[in-house]
């Protein structure tokens, strides 16, 4: 016989057995996908703006970026958040990247498989910028 539990109150411990093993394959895929080897910002330089559909049943059209990370030279999908950001981001603007914290650390809401944010350009709070209390850098 196997070393699984059996009997009448065997279900938690199964249960708790499976989530381990669920826990240790979600870590090493995100090792082997993340762009960001682990951080949880980047820098990156933007090579275009991009607008993305949004998934059904919503019919907007999302201002992204195609960026590419300075450390290794991938590229990426990222979202620019707030209202009139695609404004503030130029291309070969220099920006922060990080994570969007969805479900799991996958894409949120009606983007399909954009999963990063920008958070700053060119040393720049994007949040600062879209309030008005700062004014572009000039560079």
């Amino acid at each position: 016989m196997g070393n699984k539990s059996r009997g009448l109150g065997a279900a938690k411990k199964l249960m708790k057995r499976r989530k381990q093993f669920k826990l240790v394959s979600r870590v090493k895929l995100r090792k082997k996908f993340d762009p960001l080897e682990g951080s949880s910002q980047a820098k990156a330089i933007v090579l275009e703006k991009i607008q993305v559909e949004a998934k059904q049943p919503c019919s907007g059209m999302r201002k992204c970026a195609r960026v590419q990370l300075v450390k290794n030279g991938k590229q990426v999908t990222v979202f620019m958040p707030g209202d009139g950001a695609q404004k503030l981001i130029n291309e070969h603007d220099e920006v922060i990247v990080e994570q969007i914290g969805g479900k799991m650390g996958r894409s949120k809401g009606d983007l399909p498989c954009i999963r990063w944010q920008v958070i700053k350009v060119n040393d720049q709070s994007l949040d600062a910028l879209l309030k008005g209390k700062l004014e572009k850098a000039r560079r």
